[in-house]
């Protein structure tokens, strides 16, 4: 066990902690790799044509275009989460999860606006939100030792684990990572051995992902060591998490569960600021496809939660809307897996208003992500 690991055995005061991420935290991205910058060594450097992945998609891959479609869709789900905010919580009862789920995010993206802690892409509401000091809790994260024994690291797409995918790739390791919402895909596989010095930080983008990323299936033989997530919100007691509110990061546990790529025992680490730790996330309200962490990584400090809350065994059918089913094509794909397998139709969830997504293309240069 790392000695690095605080495990807290008192209630969390929210306003200290508050109090004490605004006088320790610094500068996001501007500070060097510091301990981890010994990872460097480890990075196979490849001399070829256009960072060593020169593939017929890459020749034509408009970037322009990506970033255009990107930043069209991202405006749109901004605006339909804002709404579903509002329409979640207008009258709506006190045990209802969208609603309470509503009322702690807001409070925290309001919080990190007004104290400067945010950082861009700002406004941080219905974000990931990225955070001022957010590369000192990636170097955290990544001198735990669950990290340097991983081979292979799944990192969500979102801008506050930038750093974390930069440093798996300097690590010499695989990085998974999902396309932004599902969009156009499933997950993408980038090694660091098909990179060049010069490509390595693109590399941690989604246009980077796409242009040096190998795209899996549900086929693909893959073992995950390690999950980092992102989060809006974490109670470092009992390891409960809320996300954004899209559900993806559950979704796609949910579907490396079905590949046997994770497990029970495979650890779950979140990297956030400080204000973000919280103690009123309702244990016994969370739904059964919330997932827990293991771990909480901060610019100050590393949490053990010790955390008692089951991790999703799957995806759980029941609770997954058609409209979400609609926009995910490879989740459509999987159902159509396990009804073929099973001679049953699975059950369906109910309906929702979900922000739009991009449809696929054969043109990549139509495709569209989030560049973070």
């Amino acid at each position: 066990m790392d000695s690095s690991f605080l495990q807290l055995s008192r209630p969390l005061s929210v306003k200290s902690t508050f109090l004490n991420a605004i006088r320790k935290t610094s500068s996001i991205y501007s500070i060097p790799v510091g301990r981890n910058f010994q990872f460097q060594r480890h990075f196979k450097l490849e001399s070829s044509k256009n960072g060593g992945r020169k593939t017929q998609r890459d020749s034509a891959f408009d970037e322009a275009a990506f970033e255009a479609e990107r930043s069209r869709l991202d405006a749109l789900a901004m605006k339909s989460m804002a709404e579903a905010s509002v329409r979640d919580t207008e009258g709506a009862l006190d045990d209802d999860p969208k609603a309470w789920k509503w009322v702690i995010r807001k409070r925290i993206w309001d919080f990190m606006e007004s104290q400067n802690i945010a950082a861009n892409p700002r406004p941080v509401h219905h974000r990931i939100p990225n955070f001022v000091g957010a590369m000192e809790a990636a170097n955290r994260l990544c001198d735990l030792e669950v990290f340097r024994d991983s081979q292979c690291v799944k990192v969500n797409p979102d801008s506050p684990q930038k750093g974390v995918r930069l440093l798996t790739l300097m690590g010499g390791k695989k990085l998974l990572t999902p396309q932004p919402r599902l969009r156009t895909g499933f997950f993408s596989i980038v090694e660091s051995g098909m990179l060049t010095s010069a490509t390595i930080k693109e590399a941690c983008t989604s246009v980077g992902v796409a242009k040096y990323g190998k795209p899996i299936g549900l086929d693909e033989k893959i073992k995950v060591d390690l999950i980092v997530i992102g989060s809006v919100a974490v109670d470092p007691r009992t390891g409960a998490r809320l996300g954004k509110v899209q559900g993806f990061a559950e979704l796609e546990y949910g579907m490396l569960r079905y590949m046997g790529a994770i497990d029970d025992s495979t650890p779950i680490v979140t990297s956030v600021h400080d204000c973000q730790l919280v103690d009123d996330i309702p244990v016994e309200k969370l739904l059964v496809h919330d997932v827990p962490v293991d771990i909480v990584c901060t610019p100050t400090q590393v949490i053990l939660t010790n955390t008692k809350i089951p991790k999703p065994q799957g995806i759980y059918w029941d609770m997954l809307s058609p409209e979400k089913l609609s926009q995910v094509r490879i989740l459509r794909e999987l159902k159509r897996r396990i009804e073929r397998e099973t001679g049953k139709p699975l059950p369906c969830g109910p309906s929702e208003k979900l922000p739009p997504t991009a449809q696929r293309s054969s043109k990549p240069g139509r495709r569209a992500s989030s560049k973070n």
